[in-house]
């Protein structure tokens, strides 16, 4: 399973990479740090021609150059990309950003623990919940 991170702060890219690999089940974790570049990524623009599309995407609010809902809104507008899930791992708790966020079709909304262990334990559920659970669509 290839798996999108679109995530600004190093600190819960290495977290979430680190929670991957330990979690046991065959996942390739792409990570790109802003909005901008999530785009590109998806529709394999520049640097990004040849990577294979993800299954999974984990998608930050709070981006640079272009946030999380704007992303969220343009993926979900191509017919090329909306079906790919979106989770939206954000540290926002902000009532008007989760209303927001599946009004845009997210497919779930998940504030991000400020504590190591409870970040760690998130991330094995979302791997655990979307590598072995769910159906997915075909590429």
């Amino acid at each position: 399973m290839d798996i999108l991170l679109v995530e600004d702060n190093p600190g819960d890219a290495r977290l979430a990479s680190e929670a991957f690999k330990e979690g046991g089940l065959p996942t390739n974790l792409h990570v790109v740090q802003d909005g901008i570049e999530a785009m590109a990524f998806l529709r394999r623009e520049r640097v990004y021609t040849g990577v294979p599309r993800p299954d999974l995407i984990l998608l930050d609010l709070n981006l640079p150059r272009k946030d999380g809902r704007e992303v969220l809104e343009e993926l979900k507008e191509d017919p090329n990309l909306k079906r790919i899930p979106v989770i939206v791992l954000t540290t926002s708790q902000a009532e008007v950003d989760i209303i927001r966020s599946y009004d845009l079709h997210a497919n779930c909304y998940i504030v991000k623990p400020v504590d190591f262990d409870q970040f760690i334990d998130v991330v094995r559920g979302i791997e655990q919940f979307w590598c072995t659970l769910v159906k997915l669509p075909p590429r």
